[in-house]
């Protein structure tokens, strides 16, 4: 090789090793700028509606904070307070709107009290499913409208998962007509509640673990709750011996709702991190409910009878709903924001819902 070359080829590889150094230097800081902001540790205090660990829904959350820290490389850490630990199970919502936690999960029918609107995010009674319910929020405009609303009072809401369709309740005496809905005292929140109230029910709002209490002493004379797993879990098919098929929540959401001002101080990956692990926490929860449902189902004791409303209460409670829904609208612009978006919503899944789930449906039998 001339000398001429070989100093031309020496230049050349000492400039690529050069730069392969400068590369090498410039990823190694990247990483240690990424290993940096990995490091800074967040801590976050999120309160639930729910007993200690209680299952599915306390045990979701708790696999959910879980599963942030895991995702985080341990930099996001979710510590989960059961209810009337940090807070009272029905004061969370205020608690997080004045930034005395950074965030709780309950459910979002809970507030109708704080804006009517909030019971349509919880679910409709005769309304969307779970996956529909799901779909509108994501793709129908449902969550830029919770958020908008949500906003008003500082909080930052997201999907926490979902029960699937609930059942009607459990009753100490039989349900033959209207006119044994009449003067009932039963506990049952969001528009379920002000439906049975034209009905006739006086509905009664009470956290989880006064539930069972209120029923085997005769505070009330009928709940609903969720479904087989959980209410079999509660024990009231000790107290009451009709259970009845659902009509009220066939698709019940539950939130993981966040202080707005500190989920806004929250870096980007930590959000991103908290979204994945909502979504994965809905999923698995829907499907623990269905699983679980249909196993405490094949075991009732057989003293519960599995009743259905008569035709007259169905029928009433439709027009019921209908009063109840045109009412609101009148008086809350943010009701009737919602409740149109969510009927278009509604009617465009109605055709196809028609021809794929509800078709298969029937002729599977």
């Amino acid at each position: 090789m001339k000398r001429r070359d070989f100093l031309s080829t020496s230049a050349l590889g000492l400039g690529t090793l050069a730069l392969n150094g400068c590369y090498k230097e410039n990823n190694s800081i990247k990483d240690k700028n990424i290993n940096i902001n990995r490091g800074k540790k967040v801590t976050l205090k999120l309160a639930t509606s729910w007993p200690a660990h209680f299952p599915i829904m306390g045990t979701g959350v708790d696999s959910f904070a879980k599963r942030c820290f895991e995702l985080s490389g341990g930099t996001l850490e979710i510590k989960v307070y059961p209810k009337n630990i940090l807070v009272p199970a029905l004061q969370v919502f205020d608690t997080c709107s004045a930034t005395q936690i950074d965030a709780f999960h309950s459910g979002v029918y809970y507030w109708k009290g704080k804006n009517s609107v909030f019971s349509i995010f919880g679910g409709m009674p005769l309304g969307l499913t779970s996956e529909e319910m799901i779909t509108w929020l994501k793709f129908g405009g449902g969550m830029e409208l919770w958020r908008e609303f949500y906003a008003k009072f500082n909080l930052y809401p997201l999907v926490g998962g979902s029960t699937g369709p609930q059942m009607g309740g459990w009753f100490k005496k039989e349900i033959n007509s209207l006119a044994d809905l009449k003067g009932l005292k039963m506990r049952i929140p969001g528009l379920g509640g002000e439906v049975m109230k034209k009905l006739g029910v006086n509905p009664v709002l009470l956290p989880a673990g006064e539930i069972y209490t209120a029923l085997e002493r005769g505070t009330i004379d009928a709940t609903e709750w969720v479904g087989p797993a959980l209410d079999r879990m509660m024990g009231f098919d000790k107290t009451a011996d009709y259970y009845y098929t659902g009509w009220h929540e066939p698709g019940s959401i539950l939130e993981i709702t966040f202080n707005k001002n500190r989920w806004e101080k929250l870096s980007a990956e930590h959000q991103a991190i908290i979204t994945s692990a909502t979504e994965e926490m809905t999923g698995t929860m829907i499907q623990e409910f269905r699983y679980k449902n249909a196993k405490a189902l094949a075991s009732m004791p057989k003293n519960v009878q599995i009743k259905t409303f008569p035709k007259e209460i169905i029928e009433t409670a439709k027009i019921a709903l209908n009063e109840v829904l045109a009412k609101e609208s009148k008086l809350n612009e943010d009701f009737k924001r919602t409740l149109e978006s969510y009927q278009n919503f509604s009617k465009l899944n109605l055709a196809w819902d028609n021809i794929s789930t509800k078709h298969f449906l029937n002729i599977r039998g």
